[in-house]
């Protein structure tokens, strides 16, 4: 992430996002999690998904949105924004791509 370096992204576990076919999807990073409710959308001429998610920022309630593509490189990048707050980039692996410095 742009924003957060990797001991503050896997605060209390390991930083994840999923995406789910029935356009659902969850996150967790640092100490917020949250449930996505997924639009197809495109973004820099790329098909992608837009989002907008519900959840938990250290036990308070936090929403806002977000968008993610998956690169030419096959990696996932997106930003995603809290309501009224911050916002940062992101990347994403698949877990089973994921090389051991990326691991957990």
């Amino acid at each position: 992430m742009d924003n957060w370096d990797r001991d503050a992204i896997d605060l209390c576990g390991p930083g994840y996002i999923e995406f789910y076919a029935n356009g659902t999807g969850k996150f967790a990073i640092i100490a917020v999690n949250g449930g996505m409710d997924c639009r197809p959308e495109q973004h820099d001429g790329r098909d992608g998904v837009g989002f907008s998610w519900e959840g938990n920022d250290e036990c308070d309630p936090a929403s806002g949105r977000g968008w993610a593509v998956v690169a030419e490189d096959g990696i996932l990048r997106g930003r995603l924004y809290f309501h009224l707050g911050d916002e940062s980039g992101f990347r994403a692996v698949p877990f089973d791509s994921a090389g051991p410095e990326e691991r957990h």
